[in-house]
C-alpha cells in the first residue's frame, strides 16, 4: 500500500472513531425528515411522549421487516402507553410507503437519505455500506436519550423496548 492510501485510511480511521458518540442522558438530536407520505417531520412534534427511534437497514429485507412487523404486532401496547414509533433509514418516501403499505405498519418512517441523522446518532454505517446500523433510541417525553440498544435480536425487540420503557416510567414515579 502507498503512503498515500495509508494516509487517506488513517485520516478516515481518525473521523471514525473522533465522533462523539450519544449517551444516556443526552438530549436526542432534533432533525427534520419526510416521512412516508412525504410530510416533513420533526422530533420536537414527538415531545411529551416516549419515542421509540429506530433506525434499520432497508426496507423489504427479511430482518427489517420481521422487526418492523414485531413493533406493528406490539402496537396497541405502545399507543396504550403513549409511546410513538419511529422507523428511518436510507430508502425514498415512496418506498417507505410501499413497505408501511404492504406489512400494515402503522407508524412512521422517515427518510434520512442525506443521512443526516444517522450520523447524528452514531448510526451512520462508516464501512461503506448503504445503509445505517440496527439501533434503537428510546426518548423520554422531555426529549432526553434514556436508553441505547445496539445490539437488537428482531425477534424480541418490541418487548424488550416495552419493558425498558415501563422501567423507566416507573423509576420516575418513585423520584
Amino acid at each position: 500500500m502507498n503512503i498515500k492510501k495509508s494516509l487517506i485510511i488513517c485520516g478516515m480511521c481518525m473521523t471514525m472513531f473522533s465522533l462523539k458518540a450519544l449517551s444516556e442522558g443526552d438530549q436526542a438530536p432534533t432533525f427534520s425528515l419526510l416521512d412516508q407520505n412525504s410530510n416533513l417531520r420533526t422530533l420536537n412534534e414527538f415531545k411529551g411522549k416516549y419515542i421509540v427511534l429506530y433506525f434499520y437497514p432497508k426496507d423489504n429485507t427479511p430482518g427489517c421487516t420481521k422487526q418492523a412487523c414485531q413493533l406493528r404486532n406490539n402496537f396497541d401496547e405502545f399507543k396504550k402507553q403513549n409511546i410513538t414509533i419511529i422507523g428511518i433509514n436510507y430508502d425514498s418516501p415512496k418506498t417507505h410507503k410501499l413497505f408501511a403499505n404492504k406489512h400494515n405498519l402503522p407508524f412512521t418512517l422517515l427518510s434520512d437519505s442525506k443521512k443526516s441523522v444517522a450520523k447524528a446518532y452514531g448510526a451512520k454505517n462508516w464501512w461503506f455500506l448503504p445503509f445505517p446500523y440496527r439501533m434503537t433510541f428510546i426518548i423520554d417525553p422531555q426529549g432526553v436519550i434514556c436508553s441505547i440498544l445496539s445490539k437488537i435480536d428482531i425477534q424480541k425487540h418490541a418487548n424488550k423496548v416495552l419493558n425498558i420503557i415501563k422501567q423507566h416510567k416507573h423509576e420516575n414515579m418513585k423520584k
